[in-house]
């Protein structure tokens, strides 16, 4: 028995933790979902929330830029010969013949192939002038990073480059990172890491030497700006701490522009040549040659939309909250009731949506239905619409509000004739604060102004039903058989001995869990599911 009992939690805490995985991306921090439907006194309403679209390549979506525009090496043909080895001349570039081109569109195609697929320059025929080149990646439209920006070189990695961003569609830059081999003598800058990098310098400008190596380590062929390290100094190593980066975010300046871009330019400014010198003999062995660009993001939509579609080779958010443009960015017509805001990620883990409101709403009433939380902020609004210039009072003391004591908050409207308590307290709820919430009871044995008016539900005749035969009195207790205790039946009343459990009526029983300690087992797992099943990715 104790054996079988055992496996059964194992399959039952298995099914725990891929249901919890399956709902942490609304319940911790994804914010996949805008809005959904709650019951209110007015009935089935809406509860809006902040919201996003999901992490995606970002590859996908963009429009590549090459500068100069005849930097791609097969035009006219020529013949390289590999870096390690000047006398292994063998790889032509033909831009004419389908297998022997590498054009632009091969640093974003389905890796895997064999062989590699790549873009590739013209050699470094004009040494000693360097060979630069600039290769943008545009999206027209503003994108969040999520993870790694990550290059896969086949020449070797540079010796020199930066990585720039963009925040207005490309009229202006500014660096992202530095790579070099020799950070002062390339940029006087003084080399760090990412790992040098504190809360506090997060948004500083490096240059490292980390990626810059010649050929001699030709497996090390990718170049990084690593993003997820820069949000474990929030997150915690393994991103376990999702919350407090979203925290942030929210509250610290100049923090998610920094993951913000529009455009990305990567400036090549020296290729490998895995020596200190260059062999000026056989200049055909200094290239750049890129297999792969990954960049993983997501539309900004200012947390005003959970999707993002890509029409006429162009992103647009789908906006909610009443706003509208390419990011959710302004108020619908109509809708200008208050000035724009950006949706928040606080309180954690549903944010605040700061959706847009009608123009005709009042400013008191503008303030009640920005801060009514769960109640209905979308049926609030056609009410007050009926007169265009509303008279509202508001009440400051319990006496005026006439909510029992449980607000002292309250809003009176002239043209409906109406006083509404607001942020009713004690479990309560309803137009004077007289009703119990969903999940409470009234105590028969409380006035209506007393604290403790409403509490928790303990049984009924459907859900939360009494066991072993116990009946359930006023949804308060359940009276119990005289063979059974607890607060729904679930304990037979019996003596310790070292077998088991002996029942008054029967003979000893197997040591078993009863249905109430499975109970507390399924509760106890939600909590535990929050430190097991915790998603790693942002």
């Amino acid at each position: 028995m104790r054996f079988h009992f055992a496996l059964t939690l194992q399959a039952l805490w298995t099914g725990v933790c891929q249901a919890a995985m399956q709902h942490y991306p609304a319940a911790w921090g994804h914010y996949d979902v805008c809005k959904s439907q709650i019951y209110s006194d007015e009935g089935l309403t809406w509860d809006y929330m902040a919201c996003q679209p999901e992490a995606a390549d970002m590859t996908q979506y963009l429009k590549v830029y090459l500068d100069p525009p005849n930097i791609t090496c097969g035009d006219p043909p020529e013949t390289y010969c590999a870096l390690e080895n000047p006398y292994m001349c063998n790889n032509e570039c033909d831009a004419s013949t389908e297998e022997l081109a590498h054009p632009p569109e091969l640093m974003f195609d389905i890796e895997g192939r064999n062989p590699t697929t790549f873009w590739q320059s013209t050699s470094w025929k004009k040494y000693p002038k360097a060979l630069l080149v600039n290769i943008t990646l545009s999206w027209n439209k503003t994108i969040e990073l999520t993870d790694d920006i990550v290059l896969t070189f086949e020449s070797g990695r540079p010796e020199q480059m930066v990585l720039e961003k963009s925040l207005d569609y490309g009229r202006s830059w500014q660096p992202y990172q530095f790579y070099a081999t020799d950070c002062l003598d390339a940029f006087t800058m003084e080399p760090k890491t990412v790992q040098d990098l504190t809360q506090h310098t997060l948004l500083d400008i490096i240059c490292t030497e980390d990626y810059s190596r010649g050929y001699v380590w030709k497996y090390d062929k990718t170049v990084r700006f690593e993003i997820k390290d820069r949000f474990a100094l929030f997150a915690g190593p393994r991103l376990h701490n999702m919350a407090s980066l979203y925290g942030q975010l929210d509250t610290t300046k100049n923090l998610r522009d920094f993951f913000t871009i529009t455009d990305l330019r990567i400036r090549l400014l020296r290729p490998a040549t895995g020596a200190t010198m260059v062999d000026e003999n056989n200049l055909s062995r200094y290239f750049y040659a890129i297999s792969d660009i990954k960049v993983q993001g997501r539309c900004k939509c200012n947390l005003h939309a959970n999707s993002c579609v890509y029409d006429k080779e162009k992103l647009s958010c789908e906006c909610e909250h009443n706003t509208t443009g390419p990011d959710c960015g302004r108020c619908k017509r109509n809708y200008q009731g208050r000035a724009w805001s950006a949706g928040s990620y606080l309180p954690i883990p549903k944010g605040t949506a700061n959706i847009c409101i009608p123009n005709n709403i009042g400013p008191v009433i503008r303030q009640n239905v920005s801060s009514l939380g769960v109640a209905n902020r979308k049926e609030v609004a056609p009410q007050v619409a009926l007169s265009t210039t509303p008279s509202v009072h508001v009440a400051n003391s319990k006496r005026d509000c006439e909510c029992f004591g449980h607000s002292n908050r309250c809003s009176y409207i002239e043209l409906l004739n109406t006083v509404i308590c607001v942020s009713c307290k004690h479990n309560t709820r309803g137009q004077h604060c007289q009703l119990c919430q969903l999940g409470y009871y009234r105590n028969a044995s409380a006035e209506l102004d007393d604290e403790n008016v409403c509490i928790a539900r303990v049984c009924d005749n459907e859900l939360l039903r009494c066991q072993n035969g116990g009946v359930c009195v006023n949804n308060l207790h359940c009276n119990c058989p005289s063979a059974y205790t607890g607060l729904q039946c679930e304990k037979p009343r019996c003596e310790s001995e070292l077998g088991g459990c002996r029942g008054s009526d029967s003979g000893q029983a197997p040591l078993m869990p009863s249905s109430f300690t499975l109970l507390l087992l399924l509760l106890g797992s939600a909590l535990l599911r929050e430190i097991l099943c915790w998603p790693t990715v942002l």
